[in-house]
């Protein structure tokens, strides 16, 4: 069984940082890409970010580019998101999805994923 797994959230001040944990298990992690998605209070569901797990290639939307850094940890099947600089419109549920695909614009802005993660809440202050 897939399971991804997400941790990290919680409550911070604008301008503070988070770090966000996606755990997957159950899958060969090298042939997937992970992405990250949110969900605001009354918003549709925006892609922020992915990574190849295979070949390291990043994306990210222009509302988080130089504020959020994703990674993964091959070994420990482990993708992160590094959130700095947050804003008060960053507050959502954070999703993690894995994709048996490269990373791509098209994925992050089209959806299409295999698996999601049940989310974790960010919360940032004004």
């Amino acid at each position: 069984e897939v399971q991804l797994v997400e941790s990290g959230g919680g409550l911070v001040q604008a301008g503070g940082s988070l770090r966000l944990s996606c755990a997957a298990s159950g899958l060969t992690f090298d042939d997937y890409a992970i992405y990250w998605f949110r969900q605001g209070s009354g918003k549709e569901r925006e892609g922020v970010s992915c990574i190849s797990s295979r070949t390291g290639s990043t994306y990210y939307v222009d509302s988080v580019k130089g504020r959020f850094t994703i990674s993964s940890t091959n070994a420990e099947n482990t993708v992160y998101l590094r959130m700095n600089s947050l804003k008060p419109e960053d507050t959502a549920v954070y999703y993690c999805a894995a994709i048996r695909d490269g990373c791509s614009a098209y994925g992050v802005h089209n959806f299409g994923m295999d698996y999601w993660g049940k989310g974790t809440l960010v919360t940032v202050s004004s």
